[in-house]
C-alpha cells in the first residue's frame, strides 16, 4: 500500500511538472506569436495618417509620391511640381484650417455641412493644389485625384533614417537610427562590463582571501537588486555632468553615459555567474597544472577559463541581454535623439527607450502602435542572434579542447 501511494505521488508530481513545462512553453510561443503578428501589421499600412486624404487636381500628371517626398513638400523643401515628376508649377498646399482663406463661414456652413463641397470645388479648380484633409470631408462626387502612397516596406522601415511616427500627413518610419543607437550603447556597455566582470570574478574565485570574498560576493549580488531607475538617477546626477565637464560638451546625455550605466548594471550578473563557473574547476586539474610548472596566472588562463567557458558564456549572454533590453536608465541618460551616431559623445535613442516612451501614447491598432511592436520584433531578433552567436562560440571552444 505504501509503495502504491509512493508511486502515485511520483506520478502526480511528474504530471504537474509536465503540465507546468508545457504551459510555460506554450505561453512563451503565444507571446512571440502575438509580438510578430502585431509588428508585421505595419507593413500592410500606408504612411498616410489613418482616416486622411491626400488629393491633387485631376489633370495633374503626378501619380504617386513617397512618404519622404510628402514630408519634404509640407516642410517646404520641395516647392515645385517638377521636382516630383509634375509640371513646372509651384505647389500650393491646402489643409482644412486654410478653408477660411477661400470661403466665408456662410459658404462653409455653421456646422461645416458644406465643407466637402467646398473642398471638392477647390481641388477641382486649382491645378497646382496638394490637399490634405480628413476623409469625413470627402465629397461623394469628389472630382480630384487621390494620391495613394505605397505600403511601408521592410527596406524602408529598416533602412530609413527618420523616425517621426506621428507627423502628418505622412509618417516617417525609419528605424536605422534606433537600431544603431541600441547597438552603439549595448556594445559600449559590454566592452566595459565583460573585461571588468571577468577580472573581478577571477579575483574573487582565486585571489581574494575567504573573508574578503564572503564580504564582497553578497555586496556585488545586492547591486543586481537595485532598481534601474536608481541607476538612471545616479547617471543623471553624477555620470552625465562628469562627461559634460571632461569632454567639454554642451550636454552630457550621450551614448557614453548610457554605456557606462549599462555596464555598471550588467557587472553584478557577469561577476556572480562567472565566479561560480570558475569555482567549478576541479581542484585536481589546477594542481596538475601547477605541478607541471605552470604559474598561477597560466593555470587561470590555460585551465580554469577554458574549463569554465560555458558558464562565462552564460554570464556574457545574461549581461548582454540586460544591456540590450534595459529601458529606464537608458531613457534618462542618453538624450533620446533619434539620429545616427558617429561617436560615443553624441545623444542617441535606443529601441527599448523608444517603446517605453511612446507605447502609452500610441492608439491601439494604429500604425504607430504596430511600428512599436515591430521594434520589439527587431529587439527580440537582435537578442536571439547574440545568444546564438555566443552559444556557437562556446560550443566551438568546447570542441577544440
Amino acid at each position: 500500500m505504501k509503495r502504491y501511494f509512493h508511486n502515485l505521488g511520483e506520478k502526480i508530481i511528474e504530471g504537474l511538472i509536465t503540465i507546468s513545462g508545457t504551459v510555460t512553453s506554450i505561453t512563451v510561443l503565444l507571446i512571440v506569436f502575438y509580438l510578430f503578428k502585431e509588428g508585421l501589421g505595419v507593413f500592410s499600412q500606408t504612411p498616410v495618417a489613418e482616416g486622411a486624404v491626400l488629393a491633387i487636381h485631376p489633370q495633374n500628371p503626378v501619380k504617386e509620391l513617397s512618404a519622404a517626398e510628402v514630408k519634404e513638400i509640407f516642410d517646404q523643401n520641395i516647392t515645385n511640381w517638377n521636382q516630383v515628376g509634375g509640371p513646372n508649377a509651384p505647389i500650393k498646399l491646402f489643409e482644412v484650417d486654410d478653408i477660411t482663406d477661400y470661403y466665408t463661414e456662410e459658404q462653409i456652413g455653421p456646422d461645416f455641412e458644406y465643407l466637402p463641397q467646398r473642398i471638392n470645388e477647390l481641388v477641382s479648380k486649382d491645378p497646382n493644389i496638394l490637399a490634405f484633409f480628413p476623409d469625413e470631408y470627402l465629397a461623394k462626387d469628389f472630382a480630384g485625384k487621390r494620391l495613394e502612397l505605397d505600403n511601408i516596406s521592410v527596406s524602408q522601415f529598416l533602412g530609413g533614417r527618420q523616425w517621426y511616427p506621428t507627423i502628418q500627413p505622412a509618417v516617417q518610419m525609419g528605424v536605422l537610427s534606433l537600431i544603431l543607437g541600441t547597438l552603439w550603447v549595448s556594445l559600449g556597455a559590454i566592452a566595459i562590463a565583460l573585461p571588468l566582470g571577468l577580472a573581478t570574478s577571477i579575483y574573487l574565485a582565486e585571489i581574494a582571501n575567504p573573508k574578503l570574498r564572503n564580504f564582497l560576493k553578497p555586496v556585488i549580488e545586492l547591486l543586481a537588486g537595485i532598481p534601474s531607475v536608481v541607476y538612471g538617477f545616479f547617471g543623471l546626477v553624477v555620470v552625465v555632468p562628469l562627461i559634460q565637464d571632461v569632454f567639454g560638451l554642451p550636454v552630457g546625455e550621450t551614448a557614453l553615459a548610457g554605456s557606462i550605466i549599462l555596464g555598471i548594471m550588467a557587472l553584478p550578473t557577469i561577476i556572480s555567474v562567472s565566479e561560480d563557473a570558475l569555482r567549478t574547476t576541479p581542484r585536481a586539474m589546477k594542481e596538475a597544472s601547477l605541478a607541471l610548472g605552470a604559474s598561477k596566472w597560466q593555470t587561470i588562463y590555460k585551465v580554469m577559463i577554458p574549463y569554465s567557458i560555458s558558464g562565462i558564456s552564460t554570464a556574457a549572454i545574461l549581461g548582454i541581454g540586460r544591456a540590450i533590453g534595459e529601458t529606464m536608465a537608458v531613457l534618462m541618460v542618453t538624450g533620446n535623439a533619434s539620429v545616427i551616431p558617429s561617436t560615443f559623445l553624441e545623444p542617441v535613442r535606443t529601441i527599448p527607450a523608444t517603446i517605453a516612451a511612446e507605447l502609452g501614447e500610441a492608439p491601439q491598432g494604429g500604425i504607430h502602435y504596430q511600428a512599436l511592436f515591430a521594434l520589439g520584433c527587431i529587439l527580440f531578433l537582435m537578442t536571439l542572434a547574440i545568444n546564438l552567436t555566443v552559444d556557437m562560440v562556446s560550443a566551438k571552444k568546447k570542441a577544440n579542447r
